[in-house]
């Protein structure tokens, strides 16, 4: 039996969405306020979120943005509910991760069939795009089929199915200090530095990427151009990922870009928790901006090697 945890501050409305659920049936757990709701999402785990906006000592927003955090529950699906019908509200909602988001007053069917839609949704997406979960280094084969099941069970038919294996040599420029980013790299074999020159000529080295890694995505994340360059220490295969893909697995399905965000952060849980809140709380609206704005310039000196 499903479980799912309803977030909600009026008692009354909370119990009636309950009496409705466990008729489905479905196991339901109930909080009253958003921060009793990450606790009680911490301990239960379950299978789908329904949170109200509105609430006293964390409101909904701050519920989703918690738990997108939580390497645990990032993927877990989750509804808002809210009296609040502005189209500002909506977008704002879905910009920060949210799958659906159901309007006060609604009717039991449009309940219930929202969550029987989410529930089949993820459990259709789940099993086909996981990542490996071994420590191992992310292997060509595997990125394949990540890519091939996300264009399948994601819906991003648009992915390009070209991912043709680029050779270079070793001392080659993958790309320079002021370039424009428009694509991911991902190191088939061979090793890659990136450097950065100061006021004095002198050249530092800001990180060191070998197979399996991702190289170039911050600079993507953030809308700015390179601040260094990225040569080959020895001769490379490299797969290019054009940056229109990129954005369509942080952004257009929930589920494929919590998996995404996981291979690009090698599974190092600190630089996980940067992409996410990077990929849900930036992007977006920095895509929704475009043309891009002028950003401060961000240096990549901090980049695990």
């Amino acid at each position: 039996m499903k479980t799912i945890l309803v977030i909600e501050d009026n008692a009354q409305m909370r119990g009636n969405i309950a009496e409705i659920l466990e008729l489905a049936p479905y196991k339901v757990v109930q909080a009253a306020d958003g921060k009793q709701g990450v606790a009680i999402a911490r301990q239960t785990r379950p299978d789908l979120i329904l949170c109200d906006i509105m609430m006293p000592e964390l409101d909904g927003y701050g519920v989703l943005h918690i738990l997108g955090n939580d390497p645990e529950l990032a993927d877990t699906p989750f509804l808002f509910l809210s009296a609040k019908a502005e189209a500002a509200d909506f977008r704002f909602g879905m910009n920060l991760g949210a799958d659906d988001y159901l309007t006060k007053p609604f009717d039991e069917l449009e309940l219930l069939m929202a969550i029987e839609g989410r529930l089949k949704r993820f459990q259709a997406i789940t099993p086909a795009v996981q990542p490996p979960t071994t420590n191992h280094p992310l292997q060509p084969d595997e990125l394949n089929q990540f890519l091939d099941n996300a264009r399948q069970v994601g819906n991003l038919q648009s992915l390009s199915a070209d991912r043709k294996v680029h050779v270079m040599r070793k001392k080659q420029f993958v790309y320079s200090e002021g370039d424009e980013p428009t694509r991911l790299y991902f190191i088939k074999s061979g090793t890659v530095k990136t450097v950065r020159t100061n006021a004095d000529g002198k050249e530092l080295i800001t990180g060191l990427y070998n197979p399996g890694d991702f190289l170039g995505y911050l600079p993507l994340l953030e809308h700015t151009d390179y601040t260094d360059s990225a040569v080959t220490l020895t001769d490379a295969e490299l797969v290019y990922i054009p940056k229109d893909d990129f954005l369509q697995l942080l952004l257009a399905n929930p589920l494929v870009s919590g998996q995404f965000i996981k291979l690009l952060a090698g599974r190092v849980s600190e630089r996980e928790t940067q992409l996410l809140s990077m990929a849900y709380n930036s992007l977006r609206r920095r895509v929704a901006d475009t043309p891009a704005r002028t950003t401060a310039r961000r240096g990549h000196s901090a980049l695990p090697r």
